[in-house]
């Protein structure tokens, strides 16, 4: 087992789900650089997932899934990750949905159920599309420009929704929407299949990094859909309830910095320029870059795995969780930012080449930094939570 987990690892149920997804790391970076420059989705990744359970580890037992925990949860992104970080970030966000309607209950159960049943037998995939042009992120609260107006057949459903990750693959879209129902406007999410008429994917997703998760506009025109098709009304914007599955996010960014410093070891210990006796891992200098990866990793990583137990082991707290869930994205993601940026410092010139990964990880671990939520919220809600707490 990775030296680096394996402090982590606390039940035989946890190595065996790290061992499921680990099996599938090699043949996951022999594919990752394909991907990544011709921003092509992960299909043959995602039919490895399917064919191993990935894709229902969140899915309720009664429903034939795993229903895994948060801490599980995260231990199978990190390692996805450091096979191909778009394909584990693709993944978070399908897993990462069913955890929240799982523990939220916030959908009719027989909905949910429809919907696990097609996730376990027919592999199917999930997402939720909320960012809009001009709303930007849902975690600011933005009001949804997305309209959906009650008819006689059910809603008419009109606007343009960005960001949608895994939108080659989706089965399932929950959307939200202002909703007018002739009396009243309020913000609902909707339920929608993928193969319904006036559903359009725009391929739009043409970036810096996280190219793979084919993140692209979803237009919706004239989209008539049932009454049924309203799951769940709510405030606008994410982010007032803690959510413990967002933790996915520096799980996955995580596992980037990881494979970037397991990459910069081998490098280290493999090259000999002619000017030394030995490879440069025995140089001091290179030592301590080292050491302050690992370092950086440590805080991170036992900080989110500790927050993640205490959701999992103390269901009562979670609603007190807001701003230990925001640090841990905030902590991850930057601190997988300064690993990678150590790791190409010791490779050198060299981490340049597209030949080796580096590049991909420097490209692919800054897209953490615009996943929600951002810094300055995260800031915000830490200097708010202080001030209203000193006593």
């Amino acid at each position: 087992m990775d030296p680096n987990t394996l402090s982590f690892i606390k039940t035989e149920k946890q190595e065996r789900l790290w061992n499921k997804a680990n099996d599938l790391v090699k043949s996951f970076q022999g594919r990752a650089a394909v991907y990544d420059q011709d921003a092509l989705f992960p299909i043959e990744n995602f039919h490895d997932l399917k064919n191993n359970g990935l894709t229902a580890l969140t899915v309720p037992q009664k429903y034939g899934g795993e229903e895994i925990n948060l801490y599980e949860f995260l231990l199978i992104q990190e390692t996805i990750a450091k096979g191909d970080a778009a394909t584990a970030l693709s993944l978070g966000w399908h897993n990462g949905t069913i955890m929240q309607l799982r523990d939220t209950k916030k959908w009719e159960e027989a909905v949910f159920q429809k919907v696990a049943n097609s996730v376990v037998d027919e592999h199917k995939i999930i997402n939720t599309a909320a960012t809009e042009p001009s709303t930007g992120s849902p975690a600011r609260g933005g009001k949804p420009e997305t309209t959906a107006v009650k008819n006689k057949d059910g809603w008419l459903i009109n606007g343009k929704k960005t960001f949608t990750s895994l939108a080659p693959v989706l089965d399932w879209i929950i959307i939200t929407a202002t909703a007018h129902d002739g009396e009243t406007e309020f913000f609902g999410e909707f339920l929608l299949q993928r193969e319904t008429p006036g559903i359009h994917f725009e391929e739009t997703w043409d970036t810096l990094g996280m190219r793979a998760t084919r993140s692209d506009d979803l237009i919706l025109t004239n989209l008539q859909v049932p009454s049924s098709a309203l799951v769940a009304t709510k405030d606008p914007g994410h982010g007032r309830t803690p959510q413990g599955w967002l933790l996915h996010i520096p799980a996955c960014y995580l596992g980037i910095a990881l494979a970037a410093r397991n990459d910069a070891i081998e490098f280290a210990k493999s090259y000999q320029p002619n000017t030394l006796p030995h490879p440069i891992s025995e140089v001091p200098e290179v030592r301590r870059k080292i050491a302050t990866m690992d370092l950086g990793l440590m805080k991170a990583r036992h900080f989110m795995y500790h927050v993640a137990s205490i959701w999992d082991e103390y269901p009562e707290k979670r609603n007190t969780l807001g701003a230990e869930l925001a640090a841990v994205k905030t902590v991850g993601t930057n601190t997988a930012i300064e690993v990678v940026d150590l790791a190409m410092r010791i490779v050198g010139g060299q981490s340049l080449h597209r030949s080796k990964a580096f590049e991909r990880y420097y490209r692919d671990v800054r897209a953490g930094l615009h996943n929600p939520p951002s810094d300055d919220l995260t800031m915000m809600a830490l200097g708010k939570k202080a001030v209203e707490e000193y006593q």
